[in-house]
């Protein structure tokens, strides 16, 4: 019993890591990568659509991505989500293709994403010690309900909070390693 909660745990604060790593990659380095467009969404008939099941995303260039909807009446909807959001791009569309321009970073700019991921690293290591919580809780109710001893318990706690440590150091060796990118350019 105690086995498949930790398991259950381990396979939840993995997800939460590679959550973490999907949500550095939307991040703008100064290179084109469709990935920059991933967190986007639009406002179409009423609801929040992914721009990817809108639009295809190209990075023909280094510097330029290109979005092309499949719906054309989607253009200015894309447009204004792109201007609205916090990726520091401005579209430039000719009716039937969006292209953005990947200027290169300035300082300040550079400074605002590094402080855009530490706080996604954060959400991050919320999300791992949410789930050390909540099977803590789960192990104290079976002790409570006498399935397992205190001994049994305390063990497991200790491989939970080993667990918690090093998705939590996956999860600073990710931030160390997008801070490197978006500062070194």
């Amino acid at each position: 019993m105690i086995d498949d909660l930790l398991a259950g745990a381990r396979d939840r604060m993995t997800k939460s890591v590679e959550a973490t790593r999907h949500e550095f990659a939307t991040v703008r380095t100064g290179r084109a990568s469709p990935n920059l467009l991933d967190r986007l969404e639009i406002d179409y008939y009423g609801a929040r659509t992914p721009l990817r099941q809108l639009s295809s995303v190209a990075a023909p260039e280094g510097r330029l991505l290109t979005v092309t909807p499949y719906d054309k009446t989607s253009i200015k909807l894309i447009e204004k989500a792109i201007m609205e959001s916090d990726l520091g791009l401005t579209p430039n569309s000719d009716g039937t293709i969006i292209r953005l321009q990947i200027p290169e970073l300035t300082e300040e700019r550079r400074r605002e994403l590094v402080k855009v991921v530490h706080g996604l690293a954060e959400e991050g290591r919320i999300a791992v010690r949410n789930i050390r919580r909540d099977t803590m809780h789960d192990l104290r109710e079976l002790k409570q309900e006498g399935d397992v001893g205190a001994d049994e318990e305390r063990r497991a706690e200790g491989e939970l909070q080993e667990l918690t440590d090093l998705e939590v150091k996956k999860i600073d060796e990710l931030l160390k390693g997008k801070e490197e990118e978006i500062l070194g350019g």
